[in-house]
């Protein structure tokens, strides 16, 4: 929607200079439900002009322990008046305590610091490369990364190599080489790959549920079968958990569902607690240990304001137990919209997540012209915020922190939209 399609009079004067300002400066590489955020705290976000809504969005699962939760902002603003960033020059003393929490919550040996998801996945690539190389013995330039259709790990230009949209890879070739890609769930196909080029394969990069692709759950067993082939055919196992891990599916990971142990983790988003980026790379020593000192990292890669940060956001998630609250709340809002369902067969295709990961997928055929966007637009306006995807989907991940009596109001919300709205759209 361009800013000028946005119905100016409806807006109060600071949300519409809010959009004049996305519309004229910076360059826009989103299309956002047209609403602005001026304060937020847990599930709860309010517009400049105070109205208020209900996050069921998480800015994509960033926010899982709540918007501006108490602990985090306070370590937040203790670090900021202390130190904010050593560089990698030189040591700081809360990069460690961060590490500590995070290997021996998750279990491996090392943790490899960065930013964004996108820095942890090309992180991984590098690695996965490097190990291929000097443990694997594939020869010189020739290994390759096994990513799956669907995937959407990030949008730097080796990332979005892997990747089989043709939206994310247009205009931007030539795309990078040492990239096979295999259709996710497909445990067939994917050992057909391995059998056929896995002595050049170093890696298979996945995501347990692929978020962007509009939540998609692989079959039972699938997690299971991608490591016995990993191990099978010594091919590192790389869990992208950016989205689905920290309690999201209601496991601290994805792949705890079917007690898989990935070779490579990726974490991101609720690590920072949606205050500053911080994602990290988990692995043993074995694998950790191919990059060598001068080979790989980021200024602010381990930087103490972030590391205490992400501490004191990894604590809020053990301390509150918000993957054992985010399983029984996921259960709850799935028998919620499973009743919307039934009441709009015609209208809801499907209802699926893990957890408080979760996605509606519209029958388009049926809602001509209408999308999963004008959904959005109408379960704003009344009062619940959640994200479109393909235009056919309506996700729906709220903060983890979000009340018994809070959740129904998506479902209402939803149910509303398409007995009262709908028709007259």
């Amino acid at each position: 929607m361009h800013f000028t399609q946005i119905p100016i009079l409806k807006l109060a004067p600071r949300h519409l200079l809010a959009f004049a300002y996305e519309a004229w400066t910076p360059f826009r590489s989103y299309h956002p439900v047209p609403i602005v955020f001026s304060q937020a705290k847990g599930s709860s976000i309010w517009d400049p002009e105070g109205n208020k809504y209900l996050d069921f969005l998480s800015a994509y699962s960033a926010v899982n322990q709540g918007h501006c939760h108490p602990k985090i902002v306070k370590a937040l603003l203790e670090q900021a008046e202390r130190l904010t960033l050593s560089s990698r020059a030189f040591y700081n003393d809360r990069f460690p305590i961060f590490a500590e929490h995070l290997t021996s919550m998750f279990g491996y040996e090392m943790v490899l610091p960065m930013n964004t998801g996108a820095e942890g996945v090309e992180t991984t690539l590098k690695l996965a490369r490097k190990w291929g190389y000097e443990k694997k013995k594939i020869p010189k330039d020739e290994a390759i990364i096994v990513s799956c259709c669907g995937c959407f790990h990030g949008r730097t230009l080796a990332v979005i190599s892997m990747s089989c949209d043709n939206e994310a890879t247009r205009g931007f070739g030539p795309l990078l080489p040492g990239h096979l890609k295999v259709d996710f769930g497909d445990e067939v196909a994917l050992e057909k790959i391995f059998k056929e080029k896995g002595d050049r394969i170093a890696g298979f990069l996945f995501e347990p549920i692929q978020g962007e692709a509009g939540v998609i759950i692989p079959p039972d067993g699938y997690l299971k079968a991608v490591r016995d082939l990993c191990s099978k055919y010594n091919i590192l196992m790389v869990a992208d958990e950016i989205q689905t891990g920290l309690a999201r599916t209601g496991r601290m990971l994805a792949c705890d569902w079917e007690e898989v142990r990935p070779d490579v983790v990726i974490l991101g988003k609720a690590l920072r607690g949606g205050v500053v980026p911080v994602s990290a790379v988990l692995a043993d020593k074995d694998v950790m240990l191919c990059i060598r000192p001068g080979e790989h990292g980021s200024t602010f890669g381990e930087n103490p304001l972030a590391s205490a940060v992400a501490a004191a956001s990894l604590e809020v998630i053990r301390d509150e137990r918000l993957a054992e609250r985010s399983a029984k709340m996921g259960e709850e809002l799935r028998h919620q919209l499973n009743k919307v369902q039934q009441q709009f067969p015609n209208v809801i295709k499907e209802v699926r997540g893990k957890g408080l990961f979760n996605a509606v997928e519209l029958n388009t055929k049926n809602l001509f012209p209408v999308s999963a966007y004008d959904i959005c637009i109408k379960l704003k306006e009344r009062g619940i915020l959640a994200k479109p995807t393909h235009d056919t989907i309506v996700q729906l991940t709220p903060p983890l922190c979000m009340s018994l009596e809070e959740l129904p109001e998506g479902s209402k919300a939803l149910h509303d939209v398409l007995q009262i709205d709908l028709p007259e759209m």
